[in-house]
């Protein structure tokens, strides 16, 4: 067996991508979409007729076509795969629960008029305070929810508690920062912050019995993604998935739910979560950082369809 299909022996493997014909070949259970990846997708010239399209039915709500250009990325996708899709609410929400929830709502139902009923879908919204409640929300009128952009344990325990379906903790860009804050050019996977952070999630998940998945993202290598064998999810771009199915290197699982665990449980406040993260600044700079670049990407997405529109 390729070290791929070892893999997806134990760990449901999601694609990170919106290119149709990556999911097509690579055949993923789930898969994911963002800003940045429906920009490239909508760059191909066989979508042009879809673009303009939408551009004449709204000609002066950007917003409103980007919102379109998503679901209709996302019903393609959901075409080629078995599972679920994650689609991501505009990241200038990320500090508005009502605002957060009310365009899931409009994801929902923009959905379900193409014929896709809502277990299909994840709503991916950023781990801020105000992004998991609005998460616990939606969970309440059983909508599920992707909380993406975490990075710290705080984040992880406020998602338990408001019962979110799945989390991503991005182990690829918390190994980035600790590069850059300790000097190194290379750390070895027994020290990467990013994979030390999944497991210790995972464990405290497992010991507290919380329904709540972990999906390990944005990976930066293979080690990576090997270190966390056996984790709930894996989502994992095409060319990363393309080395792993050239790899005959056997997979030991390295996360089981008997692990174990010794964090007692946390119930956070707003402030007590405020604080943690205020404390954290891995965390802090991250998060912030990821927000303002989905934001930007769906500025480059707009300004895009701006000069489709003239």
């Amino acid at each position: 067996m390729t070290t791929l299909a070892q893999l997806q022996a134990m760990t449901t493997i999601v694609a990170d991508t919106g290119n149709l014909d990556a999911i097509e070949r690579l055949k993923p259970i789930d898969a994911t979409t963002n800003p940045s990846l429906i920009t490239q997708v909508l760059s191909l010239p066989e979508f042009e007729p879809i673009l303009k399209d939408s551009l004449n039915k709204h000609p002066h709500d950007i917003d409103k076509v980007i919102d379109d250009l998503t679901v209709f990325i996302g019903t393609e996708i959901l075409k080629r795969i078995d599972g679920k899709v994650s689609t991501e609410v505009d990241a200038r929400l990320s500090f508005d629960t009502k605002a957060t929830v009310k365009k899931a709502l409009e994801f929902i139902k923009a959905y379900e008029e193409q014929g896709i009923c809502k277990d299909r879908v994840l709503i991916k919204i950023a781990s801020t305070w105000q992004g998991i409640q609005a998460g616990r929300q939606l969970e309440k009128q059983g909508i599920h929810c992707n909380l993406t952009l975490l990075f710290g344990l705080h984040q992880a325990y406020a998602c338990a508690d408001a019962g979110i379906t799945l989390i991503s903790p991005f182990v690829g860009r918390i190994l980035d920062w600790q590069k850059r804050h300790e000097n190194r050019e290379t750390i070895p996977v027994t020290e990467d912050k990013g994979v030390l952070s999944v497991k210790a999630i995972y464990q405290y998940f497992k010991q507290h019995d919380y329904r709540t998945q972990i999906m390990g993202a944005s990976f930066r290598n293979t080690d990576e993604i090997l270190a966390l064998a056996g984790c709930d999810l894996l989502t994992i771009s095409p060319d990363l998935i393309d080395k792993l199915a050239k790899m005959d290197v056997a997979v030991t699982r390295q996360l089981s739910p008997n692990d174990g665990s010794d964090l007692p449980k946390q119930i956070l406040t707003k402030d007590a979560f405020d604080e943690q993260l205020q404390n954290d600044a891995m965390s802090t700079e991250l998060l912030t950082n990821g927000i303002d670049g989905f934001i930007k990407a769906r500025e480059a997405l707009a300004d895009r369809l701006r000069s489709l529109a003239h």
